[in-house]
């Protein structure tokens, strides 16, 4: 029999717990699971930061303006405590968990020989161990529940481009991609699915701690798209991801990156070749 349910809110009744979700990718995330039918727990890195509360107090907000239950926890990712602590009270308090997104991460850019070693082991903590933690931890509650499950990874395009000034963050994403694909394969047995989502260059907050507005907007027009990506895109894709009517799809990767990933600067001297051809033919 054909499914009654409104597509619209596909993931109605499950609840989801999203990690660095109060801005930028994590807080399109959480939005767009709102929009789908899911209970939502927003992650924020300190209580003492009024800033942060502010924010995450604000996708809060964005989250029930659908119809869904939604909270806020703090916890800083980069410490195992803190995180086993974030999935027992996200689950306690939401009744259970469905939905883990491992989106938090850091990341501090100097060339290796030049690294601040704390700033370096800081983004592994957050960005490899915190997801490590995260699926961890979650995979449990999941497999205690025995109803199946659903975990997206957000890790990067720099976990194969060895981008130069990022060596823990792309140590890191690349560690990452592997442990999904294998806890996918471990995982599979207990119904709980693992895939990954790749975004490209998104429109986000972080970007502003190394481009200005000017660069930002210069680099953009030069891309494929011709413009930045937005968090939402990334959501859609998220929800996707974690649709039950994509319960075929574990240990995969989906990028989302508007063709930056493309040979596209080869175009140009495609072109200037192709224009020097035709130079030379109406000679």
């Amino acid at each position: 029999m054909p499914s009654t349910q409104d597509p619209a809110r596909s993931l109605a009744g499950k609840r989801a717990l999203i990690s660095g979700s109060s801005q930028g990718i994590g807080s399109g995330i959480a939005i767009e699971l709102a929009k789908a039918g899911a209970d939502v727990t927003i992650n924020f890195p300190s209580e003492s930061n009024p800033k942060d509360n502010e924010l995450a107090d604000q996708v809060v907000s964005g989250c029930v303006a659908h119809g869904v239950q939604a909270q806020a926890i703090a916890a800083d990712m980069g410490r195992q405590s803190e995180v086993e602590r974030l999935v027992k009270e996200a689950t306690a308090t939401m009744g259970g968990l469905d939905i883990v997104v491992s989106n938090a991460a850091y990341s501090d850019r100097h060339l290796m020989l030049e690294s601040d070693l704390d700033e370096f082991r800081k983004t592994i903590d957050v960005t490899m161990w915190g997801a490590f933690h995260l699926l961890r931890c979650g995979a449990q509650q999941m497999v205690d529940a025995g109803q199946g499950g659903s975990v997206v990874i957000v890790s990067s395009p720099m976990a194969h481009i060895p981008m130069p000034g990022a060596m823990a963050y792309n140590m890191s994403k690349a560690a990452i991609d592997q442990m999904a694909r294998t806890a996918a394969t471990e995982l599979a047995g207990h119904r709980i699915r693992v895939n990954i989502v790749h975004p490209g260059w998104i429109d986000t907050p972080g970007e502003r701690k190394f481009f200005s507005e000017e660069s930002l907007a210069a680099e953009a027009a030069e891309l494929p798209w011709g413009r930045l990506g937005r968090s939402d895109e990334i959501g859609r894709g998220v929800v996707f991801l974690c649709d039950p009517a994509s319960q075929y799809i574990t240990g995969t990767t989906l990028t989302i990156d508007g063709g930056i990933q493309l040979p596209w600067r080869d175009m140009y001297r495609v072109d200037e070749a192709n224009k020097a051809a035709r130079k030379d033919t109406t000679a």
